[in-house]
């Protein structure tokens, strides 16, 4: 175990900033960086697994994960930090959740709807992939309304089957799974992986998530560990991980940190451009939310389960990263042909002149990426950013 290395927080704001953004050439970039991208169905302006994407690789559109993960089999819908878009190859790690998973089931499930289990299962080996509406087994159970995964005895079979790495999503139609049996999508070499060592699978985890974020607190929240899976061992994963020198020890103006062997690449050779990018809500850079307020005195809340009447920022905002600080907050709705910018927020007063042309530059790529032409805003918009719209219009 290395002894603790002293960073300023600009410094490791600089090295973060760049560790995260710099450009990837492919999807296959993007990925084999961050190990895994967090899935969320809503889609003001793109899913928050496009808005990461877009943050990293020049020229992606809205919606060109879907033929990566479905039709070029590159990635698969499945359980990590939470639901999420994962490299094929990582199928064998992951399987530590389809254990804990199964024991979450085992009673409520397995145990008492057998029966529904292999209705469901013989269907799925018959009549090949289905969405839950198409299944000839249906069945209710009303005392289970209000649950997380609803009153549909099919549904429920089909979260702890999928959960549990039985099944698997062949495919999304209108954001809806299409279930398989994971030995028709998952590659053998990976399905019939040897077991790992539980012990290993989360310490494996734990570097992943270290490498997702470049830094990584010890003490940062369950979520980023898994809750279950890794959280309850997290002192022994971050022990096994100093112990065998996969991240070294830090502190930043007093706050303790890990840091890969990347990261610290990065901190050598990191150097601030004038460039805007917009930051996805869930993207990997803003998982730890106190590291972030500390590094760039940035208070991030989504907002998006917060009532209309106590929102301060808007409904789903994204911060606006400009060279290595966090300067203002954004929300756009696409709609058709039309990109809506919803908020502006400034975090940072008197923003420098080389922002604007930058912010127009961004607002330009994120029109592509959303295949939008036309720009419009609402009454509340700042009239710095009213200009810069209105320029993009010509």
């Amino acid at each position: 175990m290395q002894k603790p290395i002293e960073l300023s927080k600009a410094d490791a704001r600089r090295a973060l900033c760049a560790y995260h953004f710099r450009p990837a050439d492919t999807l296959d970039d993007v990925f084999a960086r961050l190990r895994s991208v967090q899935f969320d169905p809503i889609a003001p302006a793109g899913c928050n697994h496009d808005l990461v994407i877009q943050a990293r690789l020049a020229g992606y559109k809205v919606g060109d994960w879907h033929p990566y993960a479905y039709r070029d089999r590159k990635v698969y819908d499945g359980w990590d930090k939470c639901a999420c878009l994962i490299p094929i190859e990582g199928w064998p790690l992951r399987r530590i959740f389809h254990q804990v998973h199964r024991e979450w089931f085992e009673e409520k499930i397995y145990r008492d709807h057998a029966d529904a289990v292999e209705a469901v299962l013989k269907e799925l080996r018959d009549r090949g992939p289905l969405m839950p509406r198409d299944f000839d087994f249906q069945a209710r159970r009303e005392d289970w309304k209000g649950s997380w995964f609803g009153p549909s005895v099919t549904k429920q079979v089909l979260k702890a089957l999928w959960h549990s790495g039985q099944i698997v999503t062949r495919d999304r139609k209108n954001g809806q799974h299409v279930y398989d049996l994971a030995e028709r999508v998952i590659p053998a070499e990976h399905l019939n992986h040897p077991p790992i060592d539980p012990a290993e699978a989360r310490i494996q985890l734990g570097l992943e998530r270290h490498r997702a974020m470049g830094m990584l607190r010890p003490t940062s929240s369950p979520e980023i560990w898994s809750y279950q899976v890794i959280h309850p061992q997290k002192r022994a994963v971050v022990a096994a991980l100093l112990e065998r020198d996969e991240v070294v020890p830090a502190k930043v103006e007093g706050m303790a940190v890990n840091l890969t062997q990347e990261f610290l690449d990065s901190l050598e050779s990191a150097e601030s451009e004038s460039k805007v990018t917009f930051v996805a809500p869930l993207d990997p850079f803003m998982w730890d939310r106190k590291m972030i307020a500390h590094l760039f005195d940035f208070d991030y809340i989504w907002e998006i389960y917060t009532p209309e009447a106590k929102r301060k920022w808007g409904y789903y905002v994204l911060p606006i990263l400009f060279r290595d600080r966090l300067v203002a907050r954004i929300e756009f709705r696409a709609q058709g042909d039309c990109l809506e910018v919803r908020e502006f927020h400034f975090e940072t007063p008197n923003l420098p002149k080389e922002f604007w042309p930058a912010f127009e530059h961004a607002l330009h790529d994120f029109m592509t990426y959303s295949s939008t032409s036309t720009l419009r805003a609402t009454e509340n918009i700042p009239a710095e950013v009213r200009t810069v719209l209105d320029s993009l219009r010509k």
